[in-house]
């Protein structure tokens, strides 16, 4: 969720109900340094509820240290991430690329619960690749070392994100431990959420992709689990205000210019979520258009006539 779950996303989220947002993956020896755009990415915001610092290394010394500060920075869990796929982590032997190497994984855990009074969880894929789906073992080792909480996506690394997500197999890693485990993976709607806790025996569903251009998915999920409430997306006006509070939150914390760039991406997947816009050919003309726009303004303008033009026709 790198360039994704941002604060002002994170913030939209929670506003709209989320009851556990988690940073982007934070690199911890250039969090330690100092680096601004890594220091920014572990921004906790003020007010949110449940908040987890996510971080990600291959040196213990700098897994703690990471550790330390996300808890002065007021993170109330130290999440471990040992399950992004991307090359440039796996190439850096950090993220799913500690799946090969349980040893020092390990030593990475134990090194960031010494270091903290919060909680620390972990965030796995079921191994590197089918002939190694070591998660279980990850996971009795992540246990033993003091983790509080274990999330699993159902894919191997060698993976990526082809192929559905296999829930069953989350389910060996939930008898292999006795702490909390989280499923994780293709978990866009409460049919998928229900047959993923299903099919895995997991306590709870982590949602992360299918929240593109959906900041209030995890809200009505939790709804939908607890109190079975069927669940009803926003409706046009309501999300061009989720829109345009999220857009001016990205341009207040990240100043207009650096804001509208990043941006950009989530405008894309809002669009791409709009309900009305059903032709290929419409959305890629209106992320076009709304994309090339290049001040605040213009933005801002441009969405509320399309949105409201095109959820009127809709209806």
């Amino acid at each position: 969720m790198t360039g994704v779950s941002d604060l002002p996303f994170r913030r939209a989220a929670s506003m709209l109900g989320a009851p556990y947002v988690a940073t982007e993956m934070v690199a911890c020896e250039m969090f330690a340094r100092g680096r601004p755009d890594v220091v920014r990415r572990a921004a906790v915001g003020d007010g949110l509820p449940l908040m987890v610092v996510q971080l990600v290394g291959r040196e213990a010394h700098w897994l703690a240290k990471g550790a330390e500060m996300a808890e002065a920075a007021g993170a109330h869990i130290i999440d471990i991430n040992m399950g992004c796929p991307a090359k440039e982590v796996t190439g850096a032997l950090s993220g799913s690329a500690l799946m090969r190497d349980l040893d020092l994984a390990e030593e990475l855990i134990s090194a960031a619960v010494d270091a903290t009074t919060r909680p620390v969880t972990l965030k796995m894929r079921l191994g590197w690749d089918d002939a190694s789906r070591n998660a279980p073992e990850l996971a009795t080792r992540a246990e033993q070392a003091g983790v509080k909480a274990i999330t699993v996506h159902g894919r191997t690394r060698q993976q990526f994100y082809k192929g559905p997500a296999d829930w069953r197999a989350v389910a060996e890693v939930k008898r292999a431990t006795n702490l909390p485990v989280i499923v994780n993976g293709d978990v866009v709607d409460s049919a998928t959420a229900r047959d993923a806790l299903m099919q895995s025996g997991a306590d709870a569903v982590m949602i992360g992709r299918g929240a593109y251009g959906r900041p209030w998915i995890a809200a009505l999920l939790d709804r939908a689990l607890h109190n079975g409430e069927k669940i009803v997306e926003p409706d046009g006006v309501e999300r061009l205000h989720i829109m345009l509070d999220h857009f001016w939150d990205s341009l207040f914390f990240y100043g207009d210019e650096l804001g509208l760039k990043v941006f950009r991406k989530h405008l894309g997947w809002y669009v791409e979520n709009a309900p009305w816009l059903r032709d290929a050919e419409a959305r890629r003309a209106a992320r076009s258009h709304l994309c090339r726009l290049d001040s605040p303004r213009d933005v801002e303008s441009g969405l509320t006539a399309l949105w409201l033009q095109s959820a009127d026709s809709f209806r």
